[in-house]
């Protein structure tokens, strides 16, 4: 790019009108974000003035990208030295993409054995906002007609593994949640916080959660949590069906069976060593 080239750039920096932005402009920027993040995950850190040459733009330009991350957590500043480096945001990031990635690995071979031995659906669902979002699935002979849940996000305070994933957020977090309006889907859903704190409450105590047409009329499921190195919860496994399947009678055996699996899904996951 040219001297009169850059002077041409708008004030963000960007080719183009003055008054307001292009979806191409939008684009641009954010390529070039993504572009200061490559430069310092590969240089370590860098300066305004390096990184302004790295990209082909004036200082400014730079400068501002670089203001941008920096209040995102992307990048920090080492203010003796004027240099820029890799913020902690991107390790939380990355520590969250790895996490689901080893969970998508390592569940596999949990919620397949889980699934033929009940014969039911089994997921395993990942916090995303306020919802869980079900990243993994695994059928069983009973369940060959069973909806697809697989990358639908479900509400927490109706579905089993939103329970989990609930009663083990910091009261801060869960409070907020709470303090929303609870959607109603079936006669069954628990909209009142009140009635929902107690709910996991028993959930914490017993060590899984359970809904019985709370969602969807004709639809149980049985949750237990899925912890970390730390002992944190990072997921739910849960085993869902039709209820004339998933019987009274038959949910003390699901439970055991899905909590054992949620143990062993930890286990590889580091929890207890």
């Amino acid at each position: 790019m040219t001297r009169t080239q850059k002077q041409a750039e708008d004030p963000e920096g960007l080719p183009g009108k003055r008054n307001g932005r292009s979806a191409g402009s939008a684009v641009q920027s954010v390529d070039r974000a993504v572009s200061v993040l490559e430069i310092l995950a590969r240089l370590g850190e860098a300066g305004v003035t390096e990184i302004a040459e790295e990209l082909d733009v004036h200082k400014s330009t730079a400068f501002r990208l670089l203001g941008v991350l920096e209040n995102r957590g992307l990048v920090a500043q080492a203010k003796e030295r004027g240099k820029y480096y890799l913020g902690a945001a991107v390790l939380r990031l990355a520590g969250a993409a790895a996490v689901r990635l080893d969970i998508s690995q390592e569940g596999v071979p949990v919620c397949r054995e889980l699934a033929d031995e009940l014969g039911e659906t089994v997921n395993i669902a990942v916090l995303d906002d306020d919802a869980a979002v079900n990243i993994m699935q695994a059928r069983g002979t009973a369940s060959v007609t069973a909806q697809n849940w697989l990358g639908r996000r479900t509400p927490l305070h109706a579905t089993s593994s939103g329970k989990v994933l609930l009663a083990h957020m910091t009261p801060t977090l869960r409070e907020g949640l709470l303090a929303r309006p609870l959607p109603r889907f079936t006669e069954r859903t628990i909209t009142g916080p009140s009635t929902l704190r107690a709910e996991l409450e028993a959930v914490i105590e017993q060590g899984y959660g359970i809904t019985v047409e709370e969602l969807e009329l004709g639809l149980t499921a049985v949750a237990a949590p899925v912890r970390a190195h730390d002992g944190k919860v990072i997921a739910a496994i849960s085993v869902s069906g039709p209820v004339y399947r998933l019987n009274t009678d038959r949910l003390p055996e699901l439970s055991k069976r899905t909590v054992a699996a949620g143990a062993e899904l930890s286990r590889r996951m580091g929890y207890g060593f």
